[in-house]
């Protein structure tokens, strides 16, 4: 029997991401300091140690950086193989995610991305990152 995938764990710093993801959007930590996006969530801008840290909206569109195809089980409910990437958005930022919606073997560097989010049982949307309409 599969077994379910961990549900994430929210805490008073990952709240405003997952609440932008309960609303289909896309919300990255950006730094009033120096103005650079942040992920994954930070107490502290890794780029000048700054500590307001809003949340700011993203597009949701990138292109691939780098990715890897995993082929056995690390964790429940991820069903080997499946691609986690990072990805570039032509805002700044870089994020790491899954690429799902096409064959692993069909994942580039450089292809164009859109965020896309799935229910999670007992969690609710999560985001992914699907080959650009």
């Amino acid at each position: 029997m599969d077994q379910p995938r961990p549900v994430p764990a929210p805490n008073p710093r990952t709240e405003p991401y997952w609440a932008a993801c309960g609303r289909g959007e896309l919300a990255l930590q950006r730094c009033a300091g120096c103005a650079r996006y942040v992920h994954f969530p930070e107490p502290a801008c890794p780029y000048c140690g700054g500590t307001d840290l809003p949340y700011e909206t993203v597009g949701g569109r990138g292109t691939v950086h780098t990715f890897s195809v995993v082929h056995r089980s690390f964790l429940p409910g991820f069903e080997p193989p499946y691609v986690v990437a990072w990805i570039d958005l032509p805002e700044g930022a870089r994020v790491f995610g899954d690429v799902t919606g096409c064959p692993p073997e069909t994942v580039r560097i450089g292809m164009a991305v859109e965020v896309c989010f799935d229910d999670l049982e007992d969690f609710g949307p999560i985001p992914h990152w699907r080959p650009a309409s």
